[in-house]
């Protein structure tokens, strides 16, 4: 099992992306909760990268909606389950931790949902930004609620200018 990272640029701050035998398994942002510690990230070689790196410019200039990229999701049979529902949710829309566990026919499952949401290995394309409480309400996102509600914002139209401030 080959390990490899880079970092880039990104109006959230400098993003860490893993790839397992060449195929993306993490997205970490800077202070992420339930980030795995930099020594298992394996050697930094920005070649695998190439097609991710691409599409996170796209996206972050508003031109990308939906990411297609070949994922390795490594966690929990449930975890997995939420993580695929999470992709599921459209761009500039959210869904409740509440209608998630609905949706995966676990209606009292909403703590583990958000359990789950939490260690969401690849932030940003595996969209758990997108999770929202019962009211409507930011709660808790590994990433901070400061880049939960930028990320909302940007994809409801009112990025304020963050896409101008992604550099490669």
């Amino acid at each position: 099992m080959e390990r490899l990272h880079t970092l880039i640029d990104s109006p959230y701050g400098p993003l860490t992306l893993v790839a397992t035998d060449g195929v993306l398994s993490g997205l970490y942002m800077t202070d992420q909760r339930h980030r795995p510690a930099q020594e298992t990230f394996g050697d930094r070689d920005p070649a695998p990268f190439g097609e991710v790196t691409s599409q996170l410019a796209a996206y972050f200039a508003g031109e990308l909606k939906e990411f297609d990229l070949p994922l390795r999701l490594d966690g929990t049979p449930f975890q997995r389950t939420v993580w695929d529902e999470l992709r599921r949710i459209p761009y500039g829309e959210t869904r409740t931790y509440g209608e998630l566990a609905e949706i995966l026919g676990k209606p009292g499952a909403s703590r583990a949902v958000g359990l789950a949401n939490g260690k969401n290995p690849i932030g940003v394309i595996v969209p758990c930004h997108r999770v929202v409480g019962a009211n409507g309400s930011l709660t808790g996102y590994g990433g901070g609620l400061e880049r939960k509600q930028r990320l909302l914002a940007f994809e409801g139209g009112a990025a304020g200018g963050a896409e101008d401030a992604f550099l490669f």
